[in-house]
């Protein structure tokens, strides 16, 4: 009976000794010189970012592009653009902080363009309607981000209003990984979770009233839909609007700076 223990350890061995060894052995090896040009090229503020900060985000890069997959979709081909990119956004909300790289995340779908997602809606009596939306970008459940990359890449128009797809559906999945997706990451505490819900809760009343005086926001009115996407929409605002948020939604942004542990005012 040997030969079966001996073949149940290596199974073991196979499936969760080996990767751990394959991914150290990764991030042991020399961030490549195209890796930091796509960077600098394509993630704002980069080149300012404090030292410790460039090497924490590149580790993060290289695990993130180890242990995902990239599915490019719509005739679109994966390229190490696409993949250093997403790779790099995604990551800048994990920094200063011990935490696996999305564990529950194996697989980004990218798109060229937005793309269509099938939708059901129930209307009274139990009657199903089905219809189509367009999205730029959408965060999944079962382990799957879908973005189209032309709202990823240069897009001035986000730019100019602070917005992020990659930030955007990535705070999703933090979001997400306590189980439930309704804007309160996993938090350390009962009272991290009690001023988290004091804070959001003032914040997300103050833009709907807002939005209902038609007055002009910070924070992206579709925040407004709901806790979930709040959260999402705020975590944009303080990586892309960071000066701003903390100008005039100083509480918002300090409780965001405490969670992610970073302040973009210094690199932004």
């Amino acid at each position: 009976m040997w030969y079966l223990a001996f073949i149940v350890i290596a199974l073991i061995l196979g499936f969760f000794v080996l990767p751990q060894l394959r991914l150290r052995y990764v991030l042991t090896r020399a961030f490549p010189s195209t890796y930091s040009k796509i960077l600098r090229q394509n993630l704002l503020g980069y080149s300012r970012m404090p030292t410790d900060l460039q090497m924490q985000l590149k580790r993060r890069i290289r695990q993130f592009l180890f242990e995902k997959t990239f599915v490019g979709c719509g005739g679109l081909e994966i390229n190490d653009e696409i993949r250093v990119t997403i790779a790099a956004r995604a990551c800048l909300l994990l920094l200063n902080r011990e935490m696996d790289v999305y564990p529950k995340l194996s697989h980004i779908l990218v798109y060229p363009s937005a793309f269509i997602a099938p939708r059901q809606q129930m209307a009274a009596g139990g009657i199903v309607t089905h219809t189509n939306q367009t999205l730029s970008g959408e965060s999944w459940s079962d382990g799957r981000v879908i973005l189209a990359w032309d709202q990823v890449i240069n897009n001035p128009h986000n730019e100019e209003m602070g917005q992020d797809v990659v930030i955007h559906e990535f705070a999703h999945q933090l979001d997400s990984e306590d189980g439930s997706v309704n804007g309160a990451p996993s938090l350390a505490s009962t009272i991290a979770y009690r001023n988290w819900s004091q804070v959001m809760t003032q914040e997300f009343d103050n833009l709907q009233r807002a939005i209902e005086r038609n007055e002009m926001t910070i924070i992206d009115p579709y925040g407004a839909t709901n806790p979930a996407e709040f959260f999402a929409v705020s975590t944009e605002a303080f990586f892309k609007k960071s000066h701003e948020l903390a100008y005039y939604h100083a509480s918002l942004f300090a409780l965001l700076k405490a969670y992610y542990r970073v302040d973009p005012r210094e690199w932004s």
